[in-house]
């Protein structure tokens, strides 16, 4: 029972990675970018996003409950699992050692990122617009902090999916997981770069 348990565990884990939370993702990324074509197009990007029907119910359910035992069980896994890059030394098994240590950093970056717009414009104290992040990379260090971030963001959503396709059975040959990693890296870099431009849109 506890075997089967942990099963669905990881299987329910990896899913939310993907579906809802990577789509998420994207979605956030794509709606940052507007940031390049200037305050309005950003403010009006957002604006559309806050005037959705039902937000909060939408949010609670389909963004933060999925994120929250993914982050959990996450933590557990990244305690718990057995890296063996010393004595091994292969490339997925460096790419298992990142991914733990990548859910680490994301955990941190998206709890401060979530405090400093969600939690601050519940609060009142700020609105959600290309001002508030126009403060916010006002400090060059919050430039760092949010470039790290979303690197281990992005990083983590790919690598992630490479690990879901296997899982899942999607990729099952060798040649069909190398293929994989390439469409994978393609996606972070990609990924990477739209939320690059979008953070220094608001420098």
């Amino acid at each position: 029972m506890a075997g089967n348990r942990e099963f669905l565990n990881r299987r329910l884990h990896s899913l939310l990675g993907v579906v809802p939370i990577g789509i998420f993702l994207i979605v956030h990324l794509v709606v940052n970018h507007f940031a390049t074509g200037g305050e309005e197009s950003f403010n009006n990007a957002v604006g559309f996003m806050e005037s959705l029907p039902f937000l909060i119910f939408v949010e609670i359910i389909v963004i933060y409950l999925p994120l929250l035992f993914h982050a959990i069980y996450g933590l557990y896994i990244a305690f718990t699992a057995k890296n063996n890059t010393s004595r091994l030394g292969y490339f997925r098994n460096w790419m298992f050692l990142f991914q733990r240590i990548s859910g680490v950093i994301v955990l941190i970056f998206l709890a401060w990122h979530v405090y400093e717009t969600r939690i601050q414009a519940a609060l009142g104290n700020a609105t959600l617009d290309f001002s508030l992040m126009e403060n916010v990379f006002s400090n060059p260090w919050m430039i760092a902090f949010y470039i790290i971030g979303l690197i281990a963001t992005t990083f983590h959503f790919s690598n992630g999916l490479w690990s879901f396709c296997v899982s899942w059975g999607i990729t099952q040959s060798p040649r069909s997981q190398q293929i994989t990693s390439y469409v994978v890296l393609v996606i972070f870099v990609v990924l990477s770069i739209i939320g690059i431009r979008a953070i220094f849109a608001f420098v």
